[in-house]
């Protein structure tokens, strides 16, 4: 591997793992199940993706390459579907996203 190249690995790794904590900090702040479902759901899916990717430049092997593609297509067919199926659950079952105080009826 050139150094280029690990260089590149390095920071699409450092990057999937600034996203996948950006998540975090999304859920362990955001008010409601709705809004950190969200944050969960996007920063997981790019943070994932940016890790594979980097990652599948620093093994460089033919085969890891193809199961790593695999891995980024499942997460990435996977995770949006399971956050929306959650989503529209939550929904359904009654529970309400978060308003602003004073806010709470409008419709």
């Amino acid at each position: 591997m050139s150094a280029a190249a690990g260089v590149l690995a390095d920071g699409l790794l450092a990057a999937g793992v600034f996203f996948v904590l950006a998540g975090v900090v999304g859920v362990l702040r955001l008010p409601d199940f709705y809004t950190r479902l969200h944050a969960m759901g996007k920063c997981d899916t790019l943070g994932v993706g940016l890790i594979v990717v980097g990652l599948g430049l620093q093994h460089g092997t033919f085969h890891d390459i193809v199961k790593m593609l695999l891995l980024l297509l499942f997460v990435g067919l996977a995770n949006p579907t399971s956050t929306h199926a959650l989503g529209r659950a939550a929904l359904r079952s009654g529970l309400r996203p978060w308003t602003p105080p004073g806010r709470e009826d409008r419709s």
